[in-house]
């Protein structure tokens, strides 16, 4: 698509048999704030952000990624977005209208090239939100959302090709090929990457902290906490961004961010990294080394949720 409609990152949705363990770890150490909730749904929001929420968690029997949901700027471009679609045979799930989620707003959903649900929404209603104060280390707002594929050149391309993302990086090696692509929307160097799986899953949450300070004194909370440390703390060199990753009480990856750099899109080229460069992954060579049993864990689960539309 030509013409670019997305212009952020609104929510991630996700769907856990262990509700009130999940809830405990989201509305408590990891310091989001609870919204609204409602028989087996919670949606919590980042003290920072004028979103409704950025994360929602509903009771399931199986685990699984409901939806990702991305900003638009008008009903028009929600509109101009679902024909596009339509039109080059992409399944919707939903046609415009309404939603009935916190917020209101008008959008739709449609499954993408590997099954996931996405929602593209627009006019929510803003959220009443503050400016986080220095030494409160608690999620400014949702950074971005990488997914596993088994294919990230054809995830890459649909994304490209209907949603109007651009490619900011890419990391590979000469032995492994291509094993991430980072995408924008927008000035940020990424709010979506693709990382490359034996299935379709998620991969990480990533939220944003004030900076630096914030950064370190969360990442310590959550170790403090006894939450279990995956990877970090650290810097990456593709997007400048720090990194402290957690797993949540079911095995999903959660992420600590901060200065995600922000580049001219006018004379912006990609890189193409190779991950055998240490820096690549950590210009600070602090974090634990990334390893094989690591990464697997960070293939998640098989998504259950591929091409079934979550009920609610």
């Amino acid at each position: 698509m030509s013409t670019r409609l997305l212009t952020h990152l609104r929510h991630v949705d996700l769907a856990v048999p262990d509700y009130a363990k999940q809830l405990d770890f989201y509305a408590g150490v990891w310091g989001l704030t609870r919204v609204s909730e409602d028989d087996g749904i919670a949606f919590l929001a980042a003290e920072g952000s004028p979103e409704q929420y950025v994360i929602r968690l509903r009771q399931a029997d199986d685990k699984r990624l409901d939806l990702i949901s991305y900003g638009a700027a008008t009903p028009a471009d929600v509109d101009t977005l679902a024909e596009h679609l339509l039109a080059s045979g992409v399944q919707l799930i939903t046609r415009p209208d309404t939603l009935p989620t916190p917020g209101g707003g008008y959008g739709f959903r449609f499954f993408d090239v590997d099954g996931r649900t996405v929602e593209v929404s627009s006019d929510v209603a803003v959220r009443a939100h503050r400016r986080i104060e220095e030494r409160e280390s608690v999620p400014v707002r949702l950074s971005h959302v990488v997914v596993n594929s088994p294919d990230i050149t054809r995830t890459r391309r649909w994304y490209e090709q209907h949603l109007g993302f651009a490619l900011s990086d890419t990391i590979g090696a000469p032995h492994t090929g291509d094993v991430m692509n980072f995408m924008r929307i927008s000035s940020q160097h990424h709010s979506l990457g693709i990382a490359a799986g034996p299935h379709a899953s998620i991969h990480h949450v990533s939220f944003e902290l004030r900076g630096l300070d914030e950064f370190m004194r969360g990442t310590g909370r959550l170790l403090r906490s006894g939450a279990r440390l995956a990877w970090g703390p650290g810097r990456h060199l593709a997007g400048d961004n720090t990194f402290s990753y957690f797993f949540d009480p079911h095995g999903n990856t959660v992420e600590y961010t901060t200065e995600m750099e922000e580049l001219d899109e006018d004379t912006w080229h990609p890189h193409h990294y190779t991950f055998l460069d240490e820096e690549v992954s950590d210009q600070w060579g602090t974090a634990n080394a990334m390893n094989e049993p690591l990464a697997k864990e960070l293939h998640n689960d098989v998504d259950r949720g591929l091409f079934i539309a979550p009920p609610v």
